[in-house]
Order: structure tokens, then sequence, then C-alpha cells
């Protein structure tokens, strides 16, 4: 028997004189009151796709970009670009810019300097524009050039009038937030903003790697809490089948926190690296040096492993230089540095 299918446009929308003169807001807040968010999410979907309003339209990109359904994103897209208006020409343009980084089709200095020659006066695009210009930063591992947008992104804020956009706004914001004071290792306030966008997202990748990034918060801290994270992860990879989420914390979230806790028995990977990282756990340094021979030493984390099979203050040293100069990282150059210490401990 086949499935009953959704109505596009609900009645209680239908019954609306103007459908064309829905906010995202408004359909958002009717749709809400009738259906679950899952049900609601496919609707709004579909609504976004065949909606003739220049509004939904044009902000259907938001829900589709936050929501991860970026083919559909592409499509309208594509409709917004075909419209003879500068404005739907200019969002078709960034929300391009920002499917391109997601698919890895445009590096991110290619998005830096597009985004610098792009002008507009629209407050929600220039917001846009700077999540952007965040996002390949991070892209570049250059953390420490992320505080000074998240200072100007608040004040862009003010001038945001539509409060599905700002809503979704603030959201975006607080997943800088908690990757700006996780690497200056800040973690309470890191926490703290993991938590509001759990709390708010429905998007099933968002939680999953928010979940796998606060688990990583407890590498210092305790095991348990930490494996909580992943494991709260796979629930969610696991129902909505994101297997590439799954495959990374599977082949290196758990066997590095692990690895970390020297909590290994049972513990196997396909990731070169972390089965170096098992056996410096194990105390087997001959074995992980073998394992390092051939991957190349091309990461702060590898240099770490080297450092630690060859037991050597020296290449310690260097990544722990490489995390702190080379990516403003200063959590995970506690690695590195507290090896130093144990190293200098023991003699």
């Amino acid at each position: 028997m086949d499935k009953p299918k959704l109505n596009i446009i609900p009645n209680s929308i239908i019954s609306m004189k103007n459908t064309n003169d829905l906010t995202m807001s408004q359909l958002i807040l009717v749709l809400t009151h009738e259906h679950d968010q899952a049900t609601v999410n496919e609707l709004i979907r579909k609504f976004c796709l065949q909606s003739t309003s220049s509004e939904i339209i044009k902000k259907g990109m938001e829900f589709l970009y936050i929501n991860g359904y970026y083919n559909d994103l592409q499509i309208l897209i594509n409709k917004n670009s075909e419209i003879n208006c500068p404005s739907h020409k200019s969002w078709a343009t960034v929300y391009q810019m920002m499917l391109d980084r997601k698919k890895m089709q445009k590096t991110p200095q290619t998005i830096l300097q597009l985004l610098n020659n792009f002008q507009t006066d629209e407050p929600e695009l220039k917001c846009l524009i700077e999540f952007l210009k965040i996002a390949a930063y991070y892209d570049l591992n250059q953390f420490d050039r992320v505080g000074n947008f998240l200072d100007q992104q608040q004040q862009l804020f003010v001038e945001v009038e539509d409060q599905y956009l700002l809503s979704n706004f603030n959201n975006r914001l607080y997943q800088h937030l908690f990757l700006y004071y996780w690497v200056r290792n800040e973690l309470i306030m890191a926490r703290k903003y993991a938590f509001r966008v759990l709390n708010q997202t429905s998007n099933p990748k968002t939680k999953a790697n928010l979940h796998v990034n606060l688990g990583l918060t407890y590498t210092f801290d305790t095991y348990f809490q930490g494996m909580y994270h992943l494991s709260e992860a796979l629930k969610i990879t696991n129902k909505h089948n994101l297997k590439n989420i799954k495959n990374v914390i599977e082949q290196q979230n758990i066997p590095f926190l692990s690895a970390v806790f020297q909590k290994v028995e049972g513990i196997s990977t396909d990731d070169k690296s972390e089965q170096a990282h098992i056996e410096i756990a194990k105390g087997n340094l001959l074995k992980s040096k073998e394992i390092l021979q051939d991957i190349p030493i091309n990461s702060p984390f590898r240099v770490y492993y080297l450092g630690m099979a060859e037991q050597n203050k020296d290449i310690l040293l260097q990544s722990y230089k490489s995390f702190v100069e080379e990516r403003s990282d200063h959590f995970f150059s506690r690695l590195p540095l507290n090896a130093l210490r144990e190293l200098g401990n023991c003699k």
C-alpha cells in the first residue's frame, strides 16, 4: 500500500487569503501547531520549492541551508539567479558560495577573494557574508582571525528585522562562538553555546557534529562524559543514515578519546594515525613508530604522536608550536604540553 502523501500546503495555510504574503516565521508558527518537527520541515522544504512568494523564494534558501537540504538549495539558488532582480541574484550568489564551501567545490582562499569583491547594502546579506568569512578562516585553521569578525557580527544583527533570519543568525553565531571559545580553552563558555544550539536546531548533521565536538572538549577531563556525547552522536547518525559522520566517529573520534585515556581494550580503527595513537597508549612505542613511518607527518596531531613514539622533547615542542602558532589552538596544544611535562618529570 502506498504511503499517504503530505499536502504541500495544509488546510490552515490554504484558508489564508494570500499565501504569498506569508513570512517564514508565520509559516513555521502555523505548521508547528499542527505537526511534529520532522513533518514541519518536510512541508516547508516542499513549500519553499513551489512558492511564488518573493519572500519565501529568497529566505527559503536559509531554511534549506540551515536544515541540510543541499540538493533542494541548489534548485532554489538557480531559481533566484534566474529572477530579473538584483537582490535575488545577490542572494543566489552568496548562497552558492556557501554551498560550494560545504561541498568543497571552492577553496577557502577563493571564497575569501570572492567575498572581498562582493558589495551589498542589504543587512541580511552583510551578515551572511561575515558568517562565510568566519567559516573560511576556520577552514584555514586561522582561528585568531575569527575574534574580530564575531564582534562585528553582533553589531550587524541590529539592522536585521526579519525574526526568522535573526533566529537562524543567532544559532549560527552560537556555533561559531562554541568553536572560538573551545580553541581558546575557555570550556565553560564553549559548552554553554554548544548546548544552546543543541536545544534550538533540528538539523541532525548539526546535532551529530555538536555532540562529537562536545565529546572532544572532555579530552582532558573525563572519559565517560566524552564518550557519552560520542554515543549520542552515533545514535543520530544511525537514525538519519549519516554514514560519513558515523565513519569519522568510529574510526577517529572514539579511538582518539580511548587512546588519550588509555582505555583501548577492544578498540580498533582503519585510521593509521589513530592506530599509532592506540599503540602509544598500550606502551608499544616501536610498533607506533613503524605505523607512523608509512604516513606523512603533516598535522600537529601526527607530530605529537611521533614525539610520543620517539619520546622526543624537540618533536613534542614542534607539535606544541604548530598547534599554537599555525592554528591558534590552545586546547589541543595541551596534548604535547602535558607530554613535555611528563617527560620532564621522568628525568
